[in-house]
């Protein structure tokens, strides 16, 4: 991958840019408790993170027995919860990873930075401002219907136009399998953040970078853009 040809770079947001299991897990169990049902720990929620509040919700239905129980009312129900308990208190959904200010501010200085996430728009702005980035990204693109869920290409193909660049000028910053398939799907190049919630890819493409801290990426882009001070 060259990186003189990337023109702007678009980030993932849980488990890239922001730790927010725990976050996550808050609202989450919030919902289920509010529904009389059992809630889950950090850790088990943390696996099901990467592809949306929706999903999330299903999977914690399903591991509950009750995903075949009233679904499409109960599903409402504990997705109204969850997205009233993430805005009452974005905050509380996480902190920045260590060193992601510091990356960005230098990155905004040279490129585009957007947000392609999973994450509904409403909350992901919501937790990114309370996290201090929001400031730092030109656009937030976030899954608000089933279709644009990454791995669907549709949000990067979405942020590149809005950009007025082709997809592959974009790069795709993430930690899970569903960016890593849409950045693919949309001929956008691609970087894998190891800190995060997903697996390692199980065969790296030749052109995927893996970044074990986020000054590897200033590292990788130079000497385009000057290093984190």
């Amino acid at each position: 991958m060259s990186a003189a040809a990337i023109q702007a770079i678009a980030f993932d947001l849980d488990g890239t840019l922001v730790d927010s299991a725990a976050g996550v897990a808050l609202a989450l169990n919030a919902a289920l408790m509010n529904a009389g049902l059992s809630s889950f720990d950090t850790a088990t929620v943390r696996g099901w993170i990467g592809d949306g509040p929706d999903a999330l919700i299903q999977r914690a239905l399903r591991a509950s027995a009750l995903d075949e129980v009233n679904p499409a009312t109960l599903s409402w129900r504990l997705r109204r919860d969850f997205d009233e308990v993430t805005l009452q208190d974005p905050a509380a959904q996480g902190a920045p990873y260590p060193g992601t200010a510091e990356l960005l501010r230098s990155l905004s200085a040279a490129y585009p930075l957007v947000v392609v996430t999973n994450k509904p728009t409403p909350l992901a702005r919501a937790v990114l401002e309370a996290a201090g980035l929001l400031p730092y990204f030109s656009a937030v693109h976030g899954a608000d219907t089933p279709a644009q869920r990454k791995p669907s290409p549709l949000l990067i193909e979405q942020a590149a136009q809005r950009l007025g660049l082709p997809t592959a000028e974009l790069l795709m910053v993430g930690d899970g399998p569903a960016d890593l398939r849409a950045a693919r799907a949309a001929g956008c190049r691609a970087a894998w953040v190891s800190w995060g919630y997903g697996e390692p890819p199980a065969v790296p493409a030749g052109d995927l970078w893996r970044l074990d801290a986020p000054r590897d990426l200033i590292a990788r882009l130079q000497p385009d853009t000057a290093p984190i001070p």
